[in-house]
């Protein structure tokens, strides 16, 4: 029953040293604060904030570029109007069809 690949792991287990430096290494893995766990959570929130702040900062792009039109030019600035806020001229009646597939 009892193998020599048994025994020698055994006998390789019972030296103090290599007991402390499994110990210590089980340590660091599962209970440190900076352990392997934490580590791998901290990686992957990481890499979610860089590809949130990638789209953020495209976002902030397309609307410095449309804001920038919206102040320079009248015709769009009554189209983004008329499209958002509903807003009409005088002499204009303003139709709402609603969609009941959304």
């Amino acid at each position: 029953m009892d193998s020599p690949l048994l025994k020698r792991i055994f006998y390789f287990l019972k030296n103090k040293y290599v007991l402390t430096l499994l110990l210590f290494i089980i340590w660091l893995l599962l209970f440190d604060s900076n352990n392997l766990l934490d580590r791998i959570k901290q990686i992957r929130e990481l890499n979610q904030l860089k590809s949130d702040k990638e789209y953020y900062q495209k976002k902030i792009k397309l609307d410095s570029r449309k804001l920038k039109e919206l102040k320079t030019d009248d015709k769009s600035l009554e189209k983004f109007a008329r499209e958002q806020y509903l807003m009409k001229k005088k002499n204009e009646d303003l139709f709402i069809i609603i969609d009941k597939d959304r």
